[in-house]
């Protein structure tokens, strides 16, 4: 696959997507692997029948998609569960990512952004993009922000960083930093500025 592919990442509520709107805005092609995860453990998605195989009907909501917050208590009380998780959900979500990034770049995209919230935590990520792009912030201000949006107990949040990687291990992962601890203008300035660079590159 030829074409300039950049890896987006950063904790959750650093602002991923804010920064994979501000370059789709612009006019990357954008391939967010956590949309993917949304379809495919949808009502009709791919990975729903293997999931409740191996977990049961409790992991589903009444309306037949997966119940994330059941599916989050269980995988963080039962290390092992979050394994097979992973080894059901992974495989899935990256010959997705891979076939629209694919398809992106055929179709004359300049660059895409893969945007993967455990990109470093994968380990294989340099053969998956050309760059990586961490988005940061502070602890406090995304225990916050993910609190407002998505009604977690700060323990729990606190609960999820802990299991991502650490922001010094994304920071030695990143060819490009973009610091979100300012306002949405400043991200935009950043991400444009990236844009410039990126397409050059590509």
């Amino acid at each position: 696959m030829s074409g300039l592919v950049v890896g987006l990442t950063g904790g959750i509520g650093s602002g991923k997507s804010a920064a994979a709107e501000r370059f789709a805005a612009l006019g990357a092609a954008v391939v967010d692997t956590d949309a993917i995860a949304h379809e495919l453990t949808g009502p009709a998605g791919a990975g729903l029948a293997a999931l409740r195989a191996a977990f049961g009907d409790g992991i589903l909501s009444a309306d037949g998609r997966l119940d994330r917050a059941a599916m989050r208590a269980l995988v963080f009380a039962d290390p092992p569960a979050r394994h097979r998780l992973e080894a059901i959900l992974h495989p899935l979500i990256r010959a997705e990512a891979e076939r629209r990034t694919a398809a992106a770049l055929a179709a004359g995209a300049p660059y895409v952004v893969l945007v993967v919230p455990l990109l470093v935590e994968s380990g294989d990520y340099r053969q998956r993009v050309g760059r990586v792009v961490v988005v940061e912030c502070d602890e406090e201000t995304r225990i916050d922000r993910v609190v407002s949006r998505s009604g977690l107990e700060p323990g729990e949040v606190r609960r999820i960083m802990a299991a991502q990687a650490s922001p010094e291990a994304r920071r030695r992962a990143a060819d490009d930093l973009i610091d979100n601890g300012g306002d949405l203008d400043g991200l935009r300035r950043q991400v444009d500025e990236l844009h410039r660079r990126y397409l050059s590159l590509a």
